[in-house]
């Protein structure tokens, strides 16, 4: 049996390893280097390097690697020996601060959105200090940052280090103002949630759909889907729970914090949940999650799904990021307290939140936009494509009190009570959970419910930092020439909360009629779509604030509305054309076959003399030749429309006419292929069924 204790961060050189292995000014320094975000001098670097390659070795590492995240949705890494020859062509084994700090890489080779082409190839590798390295096989990683050899970020991990920083930086600025000079550093703090579906691997295999995108383009509804609500924190399944344990274990061991695993609500679905982390490394994790759940599926004979929507007619997966600002004192800024009306800190950075959120909505919409999660968004708890806060009735009666400046009435704490002696009476929460909502407060947290399940955290976190922290400079401007604090602050309270209430809301976020009011009443911004979402990016009100906020250029963010749209062409075109495919070489001839089965079956009928039950055949031969007809005529225009998306060059033009014209003419295909399922017989089916997926892991 496991001992978490024992085996918890065995791989991962972390505070306890250094603390055991560094000169103790050397591990001074280092915790003092993070907490205060100020780089290690060279002799402490080399005493690092020295000690991380020792511990490297004992746990029988052979390689290195700059562990990064560049723009392809994965992580990119490139090993290399510890070995080094003597002069007398010994081995040695080394491993300098020079390599510790900084590698090189081919930046040309990864999408960078024009800022490299293949003559200027050279980019480097950075060591993120305040993200523990690990061990991952025989290779030590180093988690860094990925940047061009002119200097620009080509990652996800530096415009996240930069955003932490402004917020680090501006949150200080509001903390001074309440006269707190303990606080050395504040840290955005962040839990994931993963979802995933898990199916057989042999059923997988079948279905080109699936392993080409990673959904399935055609399957029709099976009997049983998610309609009892019997698979949602119900008992888990014997292999599932097998692979639970094998990648707690294995996650346990990198010090990745997994908490919480249950299934989730659709058959087939499950999720696993982490602890919170600091922002960037929170990001470190969730990658490695994503990555340790594939590869340990595979050796359960199962595939991990992570894409946001591989099954039609069933809850898709998301990734709920929980998201919180922290001292290095231990104190949650986004916590209300007892009495959270006279708690004017936590009034102040909640009001941020609510101005920095309504001011760049479109941010926070375009860091979950992806051609896979337009497909999730606005059903299933999924939350719709208009961002709106829910802070629960009795955060919204304090606010509703500061704008009118009345007194609060204030609401009892209640404690639930139910009826039964042998059940604990326990206090009830201050807020309800909304489960339609993109970003509602969680009684010390925001919980952003938007993120899709396959993609990275970090940018949702950056666009959250960002805002937040240009907002808290802004009030930060104002208070620090206010003639008298107490009276500029109850104002520019009051006054925020005023003048960015509309972006508050606690009803349904899927009724319809709320939807068109927030659009037309309250002028929110509704972009269901990626190729919509994104140029969003470049409005002058977004851009200007992230230049200002210094996390990312004018040409680092139009890069990666370019890299972001070019993957939205791409995927569609992969699916439509797998699409294609799947009914030249499976669909159609599968159909044929069965008329053909079909007509000799009512052919032996009539000769032997029982014509009447050979009407059953005809039917069904017209219904599926019926359906046949309208599959070639679907499969044509798609055909025709991909032709013509591929000759459109602009990425943002090709996105429009993909999502107008393509993403609708697949659905016209998929509709009669589903029917011509069921009405085929199952063995002529030429790949499992929504059924054999959801129900095949026992």
């Amino acid at each position: 049996m496991t001992n978490i204790a024992e085996i918890y961060g065995e791989l991962k050189f972390d505070e306890r390893e250094m603390k055991k292995r560094l000169p103790e000014a050397v591990y001074t320094e280092v915790q003092e280097s993070v907490r205060e975000g100020r780089r290690l001098s060279q002799e402490m670097t080399r005493a690092v390097a020295k000690a991380m390659k020792e511990w490297a070795l004992e746990k029988g590492a052979t390689h290195y690697t700059h562990w990064f995240q560049p723009m392809t949705g994965v992580t990119a890494e490139k090993h290399d020996s510890f070995i080094e020859v003597d002069r007398d062509g010994g081995p040695l084994l080394e491993f300098s601060e020079k390599a510790l700090i900084s590698g090189e890489s081919d930046a040309s080779s990864f999408p960078s959105g024009g800022l490299r082409t293949t003559f200027e190839a050279r980019g480097y590798t950075v060591w993120d200090e305040s993200s523990f390295a690990f061990i991952k096989g025989h290779t030590l990683c180093i988690p860094t940052a990925f940047c061009s050899y002119n200097g620009h970020a080509l990652d996800k991990k530096t415009p996240l280090l930069r955003s932490m920083r402004s917020l680090n930086r501006e949150s200080l600025r509001i903390l001074r103002l309440f006269g707190n000079t303990a606080v050395k550093r504040v840290t955005p703090s962040v839990g994931a949630e993963q979802e995933y579906f898990l199916i057989d691997k042999k059923q997988f295999e079948k279905r080109r759909d699936l392993i080409y995108t990673g959904r399935t383009l055609f399957g029709a509804r099976p009997p049983k889907g998610q309609e009892m609500d019997d698979h949602y924190s119900g008992a888990i399944k014997k292999r599932v729970e097998a692979f639970m344990e094998d990648i707690n274990e294995r996650l346990w061991r990198l010090g990745v914090p997994a908490k919480t695993e249950h299934n989730e609500v659709a058959p087939g679905q499950h999720e696993l949940a982490c602890i919170y982390s600091a922002a960037n490394v929170a990001t470190d994790q969730n990658q490695l999650v994503m990555e340790i759940m594939k590869k340990t599926a595979e050796d359960h004979d199962l595939v991990c799904l992570l894409h946001e929507k591989p099954f039609a007619g069933v809850n898709g997966s998301g990734k709920h990021n929980n998201w919180s600002i922290s001292t290095d004192t231990g104190v949650n800024l986004l916590a209300p307290g007892e009495t959270p009306y006279e708690n004017a800190q936590f009034l102040l950075f909640l009001a941020a939140v609510i101005q920095a959120v309504d001011n760049h909505q479109d941010l926070l919409r375009l860091s979950a936009a992806t051609a896979g999660n337009d497909h999730r968004l606005g059903v299933s708890e999924a939350p719709p494509a208009v961002i709106s806060i829910f802070l629960g009735d009795e955060l919204t009666g304090i606010l509703e009190a500061i704008e009118k400046d009345e007194p609060y009435g204030g609401f009892s704490k209640k404690t639930m009570r139910l009826g039964a002696d042998a059940l604990p009476h326990f206090p009830v929460d201050s807020t309800d959970r909304n489960r339609t909502s993109p970003f509602a407060f969680t009684g010390n947290k925001f919980e952003f419910r938007m993120v899709g399940s396959s993609d990275s955290i970090g940018c949702a976190n950056i666009m959250l930092n960002s805002a937040v922290a240009d907002t808290l400079a802004q009030f930060a401007d104002e208070l620090e020439k206010a003639p008298e604090f107490e009276t500029a602050l109850h104002e520019l309270i009051r006054r925020t909360i005023h003048d960015h209430k509309r972006i508050l809301f606690n009803g349904n976020g899927y009724d319809e009629s709320w939807i068109r009011e927030a659009v037309e009443v309250w002028g929110l911004s509704n972009h269901p779509s990626t190729p919509e979402a994104l140029p969003r990016a470049m409005d002058e009100n977004n851009i200007s604030m992230l230049m200002r906020q210094k996390v990312y250029t004018r040409e680092e963010m139009q890069s990666r509305v370019d890299i972001l749209l070019e993957n939205y062409d791409k995927t569609v075109m992969i699916e439509g054309r797998t699409m294609i495919e799947m009914v030249r070489k499976e669909i159609e001839p599968a159909i044929d076959h069965y008329l053909f089965t079909l007509a000799d079956t009512a052919e032996k009928k009539l000769r032997a003399g029982i014509e009447i039950s050979a009407d059953h055949e005809k039917r069904i031969i017209r219904k599926l030749s019926a359906l046949l007809d309208r599959i070639d005529e679907a499969s044509d225009a798609l055909e025709e429309y991909l032709k013509k998306a591929g000759e459109i060059s602009d990425v943002e033009a090709c996105g429009l006419y993909l999502k107008d014209h393509v993403v609708p003419a697949m659905q016209d295909l998929r509709d009669p292929c589903d029917e011509a399922e069921l009405l085929t017989e199952r063995s002529v089916w030429p790949f499992p069924t929504y059924g054999d997926l959801f129900f095949g892991v026992r």
